[in-house]
């Protein structure tokens, strides 16, 4: 068996629809990221200076020294620039989350209660603003311990909101595994929150973003003026409400750092795009955390069986019918590469069809053989799958007069006769009429032809038993 960790497929064309307080289009959410003293430094016992998101072009970690400029711009980020961010959201009554590195909060008690007294979130953003990458496990999973307890410590309430951002591969599987949080932030793969399983339990994810992010006026490509940042959220914003406005609301995450956007020439396009949503009414602005108890109590999850976990056994149980009468296609199909993608009608139903595919001649031969004939003995005698029986209902097979029935038994007979398989054909496309229509038409076709078309029939009336199985 392989699996396949990743989840290309998410919400798919069926997003929940996200019920915003008060029929919002859009929810727009600020994060600030206060790093300023949680940084690498060899104050901080670390073996390098900090070279990471900073107006310093091409900088590289200064082994066992301090870096002056480095600091220094970092500490820009704490002693003005946090200042003129709390200005500007305070006076928009705008709540922010902070993403709170818990050592660089303990160094900045002023800047916290600034935070507490303005009732902005502080969410956890670990202990130590540096690469996770390459930390040990366990080594990982006690920072975090230690992260909670000093956030709880300076701050006066833990932490119930989570993001690494600098994060490893384990990361959002650790901080889920300590039940602490009612969200973690460590992703990027859209535009709403969503459920994660981590064993027995479901955490709530609140994707982040890189790209509505001050971050990029210290990277390249990235901004140059403040109106390159504040254009691009215009545009996001706006593509947002458009979509909100045609009944698919979804969330906007903007991103900012106080040694960075907290710049005078920086913040100018952040002024025009709050200027810019606060011309709507009907958009919401809220800490990250409401989002948190919104989602929790609008959509709360609720496990389902999921085709890529399945065992062997349950698998061809599920779906050993869906192929008529051929459960190794089921049994091939549950050793392919599965995931997330496959636990829908469209990725069992793919994974059914490769097999069927690549299967020889003779086998898919007898995948076809394995179909009833339309309206046939089988049918009369009530020896139908269900599956079928509930098919050929639906075009009113079921129903015949007694010239209708003679005239498909001679036709399946004579279809046989030529091709040496039954005829078959998706009714649930078609119409009695439509049905002996293609039956007279399909019956003259060459036998290369007919068994190609008959193969596509088959995967056709496999997507609509997929469907019936998921709906």
């Amino acid at each position: 068996m392989k699996r396949y960790a990743r989840n290309m497929l998410g919400y798919g064309q069926n997003a929940p629809y996200a019920a915003w307080p008060n029929k919002a289009k859009v929810a727009v959410q600020f994060v600030l990221n206060y790093e300023e003293g949680g940084e690498n430094c060899v104050l901080h016992g670390d073996a390098a200076s900090e070279a990471f998101l900073s107006d310093i072009p091409g900088a590289a970690p200064w082994p066992e020294k301090r870096h002056w400029n480095m600091e220094s711009i970092y500490e820009y980020g704490a002693r003005a620039g946090f200042w003129r961010l709390h200005r500007l959201f305070t006076e928009a009554d705008i709540p922010l989350t902070i993403y709170g590195v818990a050592t660089a909060l303990a160094r900045s008690p002023e800047q916290v209660q600034a935070m507490k007294d303005a009732d902005w979130e502080i969410a956890s953003h670990g202990l130590k603003w540096v690469e996770h990458k390459d930390m040990p496990e366990d080594e990982e999973r006690r920072a975090i311990v230690e992260a909670i307890r000093l956030h709880t410590e300076v701050v006066g309430t833990a932490p119930r909101g989570w993001y690494t951002g600098r994060c490893s591969e384990n990361t959002v599987r650790l901080v889920s595994e300590t039940h602490q949080f009612d969200y973690i932030s460590d992703t990027y793969d859209d535009d709403l929150p969503y459920w994660l399983e981590v064993g027995d339990h479901d955490q709530l994810i609140i994707p982040y973003t890189l790209e509505a992010n001050d971050m990029r006026f210290a990277t390249a490509p990235g901004w140059v003026t403040g109106d390159d940042f504040g254009q691009y959220l215009i545009d996001a914003f706006d593509a947002l409400y458009e979509e909100g406005q045609k009944g698919r609301p979804a969330m906007m995450s903007v991103g900012l750092h106080c040694r960075l956007i907290g710049r005078p020439g920086k913040i100018a396009g952040l002024k025009r795009f709050i200027k810019h949503l606060q011309q709507h009414d009907d958009v919401w602005c809220p800490r990250r955390l409401e989002i948190a108890q919104h989602w929790a109590a609008t959509h709360p999850h609720t496990r389902t069986e999921r085709p890529s976990a399945m065992s062997q056994e349950r698998f061809i149980e599920a779906f050993g019918g869906i192929f008529e009468h051929s459960p190794w296609v089921a049994k091939r199909a549950w050793a392919l590469e599965l995931g997330p993608a496959h636990d829908c009608a469209a990725g069992v139903h793919n994974a059914l069809c490769r097999v069927f595919r690549s299967a020889t001649h003779l086998e898919r031969l007898a995948v076809l053989k394995a179909h009833p004939d339309l309206a046939g003995k089988l049918a009369a005698a009530g020896e139908l799958t269900d599956e079928s029986t509930a098919e050929q209902a639906s075009a009113g097979l079921d129903y015949l007069s007694d010239d209708e029935r003679k005239l498909f038994m001679q036709l399946n007979d004579d279809y046989v006769a030529k091709h040496g398989f039954p005829f078959i054909i998706a009714v649930r496309d078609h119409t009695k009429a439509t049905i002996l229509e293609a039956f007279k038409t399909r019956i003259h076709n060459a036998n290369d032809q007919e068994f190609s078309e008959a193969c596509r029939q088959v995967e056709r009336i496999a997507q609509f038993r997929l469907q019936d199985h998921f709906s």
